[in-house]
């Protein structure tokens, strides 16, 4: 209730790479609760047409030929909203659909860039989470007192875990504090492609040679982006002074956002040419 009342309560400090506070907004726990029931419906949708193709396809098989394959099934099932997590939090945007629809994203609490081990430890553990007690009360047989018990226990462990967020000032889910993650409010700026793109005069001034854009990885890059996006010129002086002064190039502070404007569309379309080729540098320690 306290943080209804004062937002501000969810801000937190975000250390970029170059030293600079991005200052985040947390994701409330209502936000995230919307997130996950729309990433769930997209689970159940995508699930509901597969098994009915299926269903279709074998339907002259008997009960015990199809007892493996409702095996295959759980197994699909399980990889499917396993997989739908882990490939969307580890691209780009690092946020499934649910999460994009609502505005938030997951980052890394180091303020590195969100690295893949994080994003599966995340969503893995979901599965101790939610996924596994409701397995337990969707098992149950009957209405015995076994069964109760066992309703009672899969209700129990899904709201201890469910509720956690509640409990903890940066609303993290065990899996985010296992992984070193949280989910934050996604800045409501220009578009990524819109960065690479501007038809800025000054900017086009600015050339760099590979081994400037070498001095940059990745996680950098995603950081460069949350400079411009704030658009922030004390932040993007700061940052275009300590990319310049590794990279020896001389800037003037009237020059600072076209010249991180310029480094971000360069550095961007040269990791992208890396990549095609296999080599992918995570962050500026990588050799």
């Amino acid at each position: 209730m306290a943080t209804a009342r004062n937002p501000a309560a969810l801000t937190r400090p975000l250390i970029t790479p170059e030293g600079v506070d991005l200052r985040v907004k947390l994701a409330d726990a209502g936000t995230r609760a919307a997130a996950f029931l729309l990433d769930v419906v997209i689970i159940v949708a995508a699930a509901v047409v597969v098994t009915l193709v299926v269903i279709f396809g074998l339907g002259g098989l008997g009960v015990k030929e199809a007892e493996p394959l409702f095996i295959v099934w759980m197994i699909f099932i399980f990889l499917l909203r396993n997989v739908y997590f882990i490939a969307f939090e580890a691209g780009r945007r690092a946020a499934t659909p649910g999460k994009r629809i609502v505005g938030v994203r997951v980052a890394s609490r180091s303020g590195a860039g969100l690295t893949i081990d994080q994003v599966i430890a995340r969503n893995l553990m979901r599965e101790i989470e939610v996924f596994l007690p409701l397995s337990i009360i969707a098992a149950r047989g009957g209405a015995g007192v076994a069964d109760t018990l066992s309703t009672i226990f899969g209700l129990v462990w899904a709201l201890l875990f469910s509720l956690f967020l509640l409990f903890n000032r940066d609303r993290l889910r065990i899996g985010d504090l296992l992984a070193g993650t949280w989910v934050v409010e996604t800045p409501k700026f220009k578009l990524v492609e819109d960065l690479s793109q501007r038809q800025d005069p000054i900017a086009k001034r600015f050339h760099f040679s590979p081994a400037q854009l070498d001095a940059y990885g990745i996680a950098e890059l995603h950081k460069l982006e949350e400079v411009l996006r704030r658009d922030d010129y004390f932040a993007m002086k700061a940052v275009a002074e300590t990319i310049g002064g590794k990279i020896g190039a001389k800037i003037e502070p009237v020059d600072s956002k076209a010249f991180l404007t310029a480094y971000y569309g360069e550095l961007r379309a040269h990791l992208e040419r890396k990549l095609l080729l296999g080599n992918r540098k995570a962050d500026k320690y990588a050799r």
